[in-house]
């Protein structure tokens, strides 16, 4: 059974509004019961450096812990790629069966095309 957990400055710094968001999220999308690593979309918006940050839950539905390891992630908007970069993030490790929320930064010149923040989402290549 999938469970939700929160990185420990997540939990820490996590409003209630948000919080209960994600937790919807979790529940509409905990049941997909997927063989692999899926991305719910929670949020998209941009920073005050203009760079693109986009917040998803991953959901590991696998046996086995994932991290992110030179792991190229693509955000699509209407079928379009709009940004692309390859992550590596040592500190996040998702654990069999759990699913955690977190926050992709995109820098600016990752941007390929003008973002609208509708009808995105995010994608493992």
């Amino acid at each position: 059974m999938q469970k939700l957990a929160f990185e420990k400055s997540w939990d820490k710094a996590l409003s209630d509004k948000d919080r209960k968001e994600i937790e919807r999220i979790f529940l509409e999308t905990s049941r997909l019961n997927l063989p692999n690593v899926h991305l719910s979309p929670i949020r998209q918006a941009f920073n005050h450096k203009g760079e693109l940050l986009i917040t998803v839950l991953v959901h590991n539905f696998t046996q086995k812990a994932f991290n992110f390891h030179k792991t190229r992630l693509v955000y699509i908007e209407n079928d379009e790629t709009i940004a692309e970069n390859i992550f590596t993030l040592q500190a996040l490790i998702i654990q069999p069966n759990t699913s955690m929320p977190w926050t992709f930064i995109f820098t600016r010149d990752s941007l390929k095309k003008n973002v609208s923040l509708e009808n995105g989402h995010l994608e493992m290549m």
